[in-house]
């Protein structure tokens, strides 16, 4: 593979951290261990191969077409679904860009002592600018790969007295421990699925594709950047899981904190394992807080065909730098509110849970349409995983709300 493949490959890792391991991530699944040991890793699982699945459609369609996602889904399915799918994802994505810049302030409190809220518009400013001046390469390779420090947790995993056996038989045998219910149970397996499959991922990956220039050369390049992103964030993910199995689960105590995540790595590693922690987080949100910021630009430009993208310089693309703008201003005002980084991002997760099927559905649609793709359209394995996953979106996005609603949150 020749080197520019595979520096794209960094597309694939800032997109699966972003999704995978942003500030509610890092704590849901921290609390899944906690709470739940090994027996919701399978969820993780599960929704490792469905991103998989999708993302590699969205990336082929780009790749082939050399047009995102969004924009053929409004051309293929008509401006009233494209609409209600627009309204559907950008609220979501604009929620979860200010839990991300939340999280990115509380990686700052845990490294200073500093409240993580005077932090808030200076992020939202520093990030507003980020998005403004750095192409998208550098955004994607710097904060991509910095969240590869996150593997501390895998680290934290060897030289932890971990009780392999026992993770072992929690993950291979799926339920609630004594302490818990069902429903909770349902509820958190219900997080961690939305948070594998958030609908701006998609969006994120297939634009990335065409700032790339991908062509049907690429189509290699998109198949790394999947194969290899995806389920890498998925592993820093059980990691994350596990660690907190191991510390927090035998002795029955929660976690709802960024610093109670990180414990773990400081029993295994001390004061340079937290350092390493900080920085992954660090990265992980604001990589994460870059992703949604061009996402919300990417959906609201690609709707209406507006100039968009990093490949232009600001002026050729306002309108597209505008929203940015705005979609920054609404998330520094949600935090202004005084709400929980993460209790808003768990909000966001099942908000996320239930415009699952207006993203998914339309890409299934679009992917086998030859007039785009020829015939680079989905094989009978490509349909039968979407298909399948498709009936498994839609039970999620139907049992959200109620289980929301009758287990008070997961509480």
């Amino acid at each position: 593979m020749k080197l520019r493949q595979t520096l794209a490959i960094t597309l694939g890792i800032l997109t699966a951290i972003g999704g995978f391991v942003d500030i509610g991530d890092i704590v849901a699944n921290s609390e899944a261990g906690a709470r739940f040991g090994m027996s919701l890793a399978g969820v993780v699982v599960v929704g490792v191969i469905g991103i998989c699945v999708y993302a590699e459609m969205a990336g082929r369609v780009a790749a082939v077409s050399g047009r995102p996602v969004f924009d053929l889904v409004r051309e293929r399915l008509g401006p009233r679904i494209g609409l209600l799918n627009l309204a559907g994802s950008y609220l979501v994505t604009v929620l979860t860009l200010g839990a991300e810049l939340g999280g990115v302030a509380l990686a700052l409190q845990l490294a200073t002592s500093v409240n993580y809220l005077l932090f808030v518009p200076v992020i939202g400013f520093v990030a507003w600018v980020v998005l403004w001046r750095t192409k998208f390469e550098t955004i994607e390779r710097v904060f991509g790969l910095l969240g590869l420090t996150l593997v501390i947790f895998v680290v934290a995993l060897f030289r932890l007295d971990t009780p392999w056996p026992d993770l072992w038989r929690q993950a291979s045998h799926p339920g609630p421990p004594g302490s818990e219910n069902w429903g909770t149970y349902a509820f958190q397996a219900v997080a961690l699925f939305a948070a594998a499959l958030t609908p701006y991922e998609v969006f994120f990956f297939s634009s990335g594709g065409v700032e790339e220039r991908w062509t049907s050369k690429d189509l290699t390049v998109n198949k790394a950047n999947v194969f290899i992103g995806f389920p890498l964030g998925g592993l820093l993910s059980l990691a994350l899981m596990a660690t907190a199995a191991t510390v927090f689960h035998p002795l029955g105590v929660r976690v709802d904190t960024i610093g109670q995540s990180a414990l773990p790595v400081i029993l295994a590693a001390g004061k340079l394992g937290l350092a390493v922690a900080i920085l992954g987080f660090f990265a992980a949100t604001f990589g994460a807080a870059m992703e949604t910021g061009l996402s919300a630009g990417y959906t609201i430009a690609q709707y209406f065909g507006w100039s968009w993208g990093k490949r232009l310089k600001p002026t050729q693309a306002a309108r597209f730098h505008t929203v940015v703008l705005v979609s920054v201003l609404i998330g520094v005002a949600a935090l202004a509110t005084m709400i929980d980084p993460v209790q808003l991002t768990e909000y966001t997760l099942i908000f996320s849970a239930v415009v699952l099927p207006l993203t998914y559905l339309p890409i299934l649609v679009v992917a086998n349409d030859r007039d785009y793709l020829g015939d680079r359209v989905n094989g009978r394995l490509a349909n039968s995983l979407g298909l399948l996953y498709l009936v498994i979106i839609v039970v999620v996005a139907v049992a959200a709300i109620p289980l929301m609603l009758f287990t008070g949150m997961g509480g």
